[in-house]
């Protein structure tokens, strides 16, 4: 993988956050065998870790995959492993998958429970050094995201005994730091960090500059809300409300976050963000413009 903290001359954002979108084509369906499902979580049903989804064919795809929301599969829907699946299958394991060597399929999903976690850091961090108002913490933002992408290069063994914690400790603040820079230019409004807002009325506030990190908002109303450079890292927007809402340059909004909330066609969304073809769908149409070109994710 080419190293992430380095982009391209002329690659944008979405250029660059390519190679951390999911890619089931290049895996072997890991996120369907090595992760524990539970079926009040929106999965098909209660199985273990390292165990297969019975809906996984031999090919490693979804049998009911354009079923998964008329289903209520909504834990299998929202699930993105921010391409850690085909970075594993195909560079760590040499394109070997759990089903080639049962001997090594153990190794196989501990590497892959590591990656993704750390390839999550790395969108963040590639976000990060796209932000002109954190021009003065590029230069430590490249290193650590360095370290971080050679972390994910480096052998099974070595990955697998990463202290994921300590890594999402150190880029946390890091990424702290820049969220102060670029929500200072806005007047940094209300402080909800870890605040339970869930069914929360926010309907319509001036909310640009906030900071929602690792907040609860499942189910709040933030229709027609003002949500630019608003921090949402590690916010739990499940069924939240966004019809309407303005979220152009929200920081450190993941697709996982987008595809387990409500939307419409709207919702304006940052640019290297797919808008879900659930927002597009019957109830959930307004008129006017989005304001930017979303394609509808998979």
């Amino acid at each position: 993988m080419v190293s992430l903290s380095h982009a391209s001359p002329g690659e944008d954002l979405s250029e660059q956050l390519r190679r951390l979108r999911a890619d089931c084509a290049r895996c072997a369906g890991l996120c369907c065998v090595a992760l524990p499902f539970f079926a009040t979580s929106g999965f098909p049903a209660d199985k273990d870790a390292g165990t297969p989804c019975h809906h996984l064919d031999s090919a490693f795809r979804c049998r009911v995959h354009a079923e998964l929301r008329q289903r209520g599969l909504t834990g299998c829907a929202v699930f993105d492993c921010f391409g850690a699946g085909q970075r594993i299958t195909r560079d760590t394991f040499a394109g070997r998958t759990w089903c080639d060597d049962p001997d090594r399929a153990q190794d196989v999903f501990a590497a892959f429970n590591v990656a993704r976690q750390l390839h999550e850091v790395l969108w963040y961090l590639v976000e990060a050094l796209n932000l002109p108002a954190a021009a003065e913490l590029h230069a430590e933002l490249r290193r650590v995201c360095t370290r971080v992408d050679t972390l994910v290069g480096d052998t099974p063994e070595a990955l697998s005994a990463t202290d994921v914690a300590s890594v999402r400790q150190e880029v946390g603040d890091l990424l702290s730091r820049v969220s102060e820079l670029v929500r200072d230019r806005h007047g940094r409004r209300c402080d909800h960090r870890g605040a339970d807002l869930a069914g929360a009325r926010l309907r319509g506030a001036p909310l640009r500059g906030a900071t929602f990190r690792g907040a609860v908002l499942i189910a709040a109303d933030l229709r027609d809300a003002d949500l630019r450079t608003v921090d949402f890292l590690g916010a739990d927007l499940r069924d939240a409300d966004l019809r309407g809402a303005d979220l152009s340059g929200a920081l450190f909004l993941t697709q996982p976050q987008v595809n387990a909330a409500r939307g419409d066609t709207a919702t304006r969304l940052p640019a290297h963000l797919l808008r879900p073809a659930h927002w597009c769908g019957p109830g959930n149409t307004r008129h006017g413009s989005s304001g930017n070109n979303n394609q509808s994710a998979r």
